[in-house]
């Protein structure tokens, strides 16, 4: 059993910047990768960045030079930087991690980008 715990969102303008964090109830390098995705309201949960336990780093287009992956290994907390946040990015955003033939996700924060 992993357990993902996300927290960090909220509400803020056009421009500004959060910091979502997702700690892991399981060692991160033993996860294979660790995935961020977000959910529009009346829209399908999609990817957003994800790393692996190697460090490696991939993003979608969309966010690609705004937000930033990165992890904390003695914490076991992957964190994304979003910098730069538009109204379009507003979403519940999930920490995802397939590990041992099962699938967890976390319970969501809520990420609002607003004027």
């Amino acid at each position: 059993q992993v357990q993902l715990v996300e927290s960090g969102g909220g509400l803020v303008q056009p421009g500004e910047s959060l910091r979502l964090s997702c700690a892991a109830s399981e060692s991160i390098t033993s996860i294979p990768i660790i995935y961020w995705y977000r959910q529009a309201p009346g829209k399908q949960r999609d990817l957003v960045a994800l790393i692996s336990n190697m460090g490696s780093k991939e993003y979608v287009a969309s966010v690609k030079g705004r937000f930033t992956i990165s992890r904390d290994v003695a914490s076991n907390t992957v964190y994304l930087q979003m910098n730069s946040l538009k109204p379009e990015d507003t979403a519940v955003y999930y920490c995802y991690a397939p590990f041992q033939g099962r699938n967890y996700w976390g319970q969501g924060t809520q990420v609002t980008v607003s004027s």
